[in-house]
């Protein structure tokens, strides 16, 4: 017998990461999926195929990283978040029409990436054209630390732990909770006057508070996350 399938103890951990570590639980989840498969039907009706839509949203955050690059930050925070909204609609046509596969699952989560980084790259520049250090480090930190909770989902579902949704649930900052922050941040910058130099100012402040939250989240989730497979895996060398 595998160590995965001696840790049963352990699920009392995740059950209790699942509730309290989490700003949206599985529940929650499955009620949001419910409300937008009527919109799924109708763009596949439309004739969108889910990988259509992975690419579609994969084109609209990268227009809002470029939006951002050029300090729009108001546009970059609406169009940004219009894209990573497109991560609900491409799974759930592929549910409401029968075409989940292995292929979709991989072009969704590759593109969804891809697209994330982009927006942060765009912010980088953006920031570093405004005279705002602060921020470009802000940025690359919440990049690098919304990567890692991706990650190990990644790779703990490769490896036979919490395979399907449970991992998605585990930590504060999933990606559903680091699209309303960076959205609200961007558009809070954008309608506070910008990003200028000086980090006191009303826009500045803004977009610094953001993404500051959005590492310090990350960093929390990940950290959740390894504790979670350490527990569900019984090894005595990664426990406590």
């Amino acid at each position: 017998m595998s160590s995965i399938a001696k840790s049963t103890p352990c699920w009392a951990w995740r059950s209790d990461a699942m509730g309290k570590g989490s700003f949206i639980s599985p529940d929650q989840r499955s009620g949001i999926r419910s409300k937008i498969e009527p919109i799924a039907l109708a763009m596949s009706r439309a004739g969108l195929t889910p990988n259509m839509l992975t690419l579609i949203g994969f084109g609209i955050a990268s227009a809002g990283g470029l939006m951002a690059g050029l300090e729009w930050w108001l546009l970059a925070g609406i169009v940004a978040t219009v894209g990573a909204g497109f991560d609900m609609f491409d799974g759930a046509v592929a549910r409401a029409t029968g075409q989940v596969s292995k292929l979709g699952a991989f072009m969704d989560s590759t593109f969804d990436r891809w697209g994330e980084g982009v927006v942060y790259v765009g912010i980088v520049i953006g920031t570093t054209r405004a005279g705002f250090d602060l921020g470009a480090w802000l940025a690359a930190a919440a990049l690098v630390s919304a990567f890692m909770v991706s990650y190990t989902r990644a790779k703990s579902e490769s490896l036979g732990f919490s395979s399907g949704s449970g991992m998605a649930a585990i930590g504060f900052a999933p990606r559903e909770v680091r699209t309303v922050i960076l959205g609200i941040a961007l558009v809070g910058a954008g309608l506070l006057g910008g990003v200028t130099g000086d980090l006191f100012d009303p826009g500045t402040l803004v977009l610094a508070a953001g993404l500051a939250l959005i590492a310090v989240l990350a960093t929390i989730t990940v950290i959740q996350r390894v504790r979670f497979v350490t527990a569900q895996s019984g090894d005595p060398e990664g426990s406590d």
